[in-house]
């Protein structure tokens, strides 16, 4: 695989996703990778980012030396508040999740099988705090799509059954790695797109779980910063 020159997986990751927003959105960002698509809004869309700990509203990191500790995502890093921004409590915070009122979500992902379900929040043996808001996200968002990595320590992310605890029964709608863009369908794994520099066969080699192939897949475009 040649990954692209002046990025590294996770800005791919974040840099594809971007492009899945459309002015208006309202779209909660999980805790880590996530986070980073709020840095690639392309320029003049109006997009509404939520931290289910309790902001509508927020940019990418401020400047060094700018933090405030008030302003968090739900990972505890830190955030700048655009003009218009919002706080809120918990309640207020699920009750726009559970009540359906979220555009898209994006979360990581430590698998997504074949048929598209989604294990995110735990691995047996090892302490978590809980599942907190991924089950509520992947159940009450329109959209659901899973950032993350292709692969961990050369084992694929992308498998035929999950071995790890489900997130939610729910199917996911986009899956987007440093190689690719796949789609789950009622079929199985469709590969939309491969990331530049990486050829099918080389996804096909480093996923765990059969894909689809509908006739040349074209290269991921990545947005630039907004």
């Amino acid at each position: 695989m040649s990954e692209h020159p002046a990025m590294d997986p996770k800005e791919i990751i974040a840099r594809r996703v971007a492009q899945e927003l459309h002015d208006g959105m309202l779209v909660n960002l999980g805790i880590g990778l996530p986070t980073m698509v709020a840095r690639y809004v392309p320029a003049g869309m109006n997009v509404a980012f939520q931290s289910e700990n309790g902001i509508i509203g927020f940019g990418a990191p401020p400047p060094e030396g700018m933090e405030d500790p008030d302003l968090t995502d739900s990972g505890g890093s830190f955030i700048s508040a655009l003009p218009g921004a919002m706080a809120f409590d918990s309640a207020f915070s699920f009750a726009l999740i559970r009540g359906g009122h979220l555009a898209m979500t994006v979360l990581g992902g430590l698998q997504v099988d074949q048929h598209g379900h989604l294990a995110n929040w735990m691995v047996p043996g090892k302490m978590v705090p809980g599942m907190g808001g991924a089950m509520d996200l992947v159940a009450g968002a329109r959209r659901v799509i899973v950032a993350m990595q292709h692969h961990a320590k050369g084992v694929s992310k992308i498998v035929p059954e999950l071995t790890l605890p489900p997130t939610a029964a729910r199917r996911v709608s986009l899956v987007v790695t440093e190689m690719a863009v796949i789609e789950p369908v009622t079929e199985g794994l469709a590969l939309r797109e491969r990331a530049p520099g990486v050829s099918v066969e080389e996804i096909i080699a480093m996923t765990g779980a059969p894909l689809l192939i509908n006739g040349d897949v074209p290269e991921m475009a990545l947005n630039q910063p907004g």
